[in-house]
């Protein structure tokens, strides 16, 4: 009898025991939770930290882009953003090749890409004076906005700089080679062509098509750096970067 008394008290204890632990374990479950609910609420992110993590990836993508274009065969060697010959002067470009000028077309569009590298170079200061330039409100503007949006950004601060920037660099590029001796007189022709035949001239001005043309193939590249950062952790290369994009995803 003594020891079925025993055996039940020992029994009771036992089971005790493991209630109390239980409970024990849900309190601490649940206190570790809350902490962390609580530390994602107490420490969100602060304003100073999404403009200097745009900034940051701003900055990456600038680089990136601009080294990669501003370079020999940057963008001629790039089938995204290599320079064609002009699309609205295609049938000045069947003419030319009936007169027999494959290697000048060919040397025209070549010197159409190297006018573009050369002047990539120009961008780099003007992008970063933009980016110091951002406001708080610019800053969740762009990173709320999706794929693009500091790109965006870029383009409404810096194009009318880029084009300033950008076109004695082409005009000079273009000189080189004395494109415009043969381009011209082609274009002339052709234009009085169409004129008398009720068609649609082509703008002689090569200046402002490949200005155009660069800033575009440029912008394109800093955009794919950009949505780089924001869909792939991997290209988040500091904590500030991991920190400011992370939160899209929670």
């Amino acid at each position: 009898m003594k020891n079925k008394i025993t055996f039940i008290l020992a029994s009771a204890i036992i089971f005790s025991s493991c209630d109390v632990l239980n409970e024990a374990a849900q309190q601490a479950e649940n206190m570790v939770n809350s902490n962390t609910n609580n530390t994602e609420t107490q420490n969100p992110l602060t304003n100073a930290e999404v403009i200097s993590g745009l900034r940051e990836a701003l900055n990456i993508g600038i680089e990136n882009s601009v080294k990669s274009t501003s370079v020999v065969d940057g963008f001629m060697n790039n089938a995204e953003i290599r320079l064609p010959f002009p699309p609205d002067a295609e049938k000045v470009k069947e003419k030319a090749l009936d007169f027999g000028l494959d290697n000048q077309v060919d040397k025209f569009e070549t010197t159409l890409n190297r006018a573009a590298e050369e002047a990539s170079k120009e961008a780099l200061p003007i992008f970063i004076n933009a980016i110091k330039n951002m406001t708080v409100q610019d800053g969740f503007a762009i990173l709320n906005g999706g794929n693009g949006a500091a790109t965006e950004y870029l383009k409404n601060q810096t194009r009318a700089q880029l084009k300033e920037a950008f076109m004695p660099k082409v005009k000079d590029a273009i000189s080189k080679v004395k494109l415009t001796d043969y381009w011209n007189p082609i274009i002339s022709k052709y234009n009085t062509y169409a004129k008398l035949r009720g068609l649609d001239e082509v703008n002689p001005d090569l200046d402002e098509f490949v200005t155009e043309k660069a800033i575009d193939g440029l912008f394109h590249m800093v955009k794919k750096e950009e949505d780089k950062i924001r869909l792939d952790p991997m290209a988040r290369v500091t904590d500030l970067l991991n920190r400011v994009f992370g939160s899209l995803n929670n």
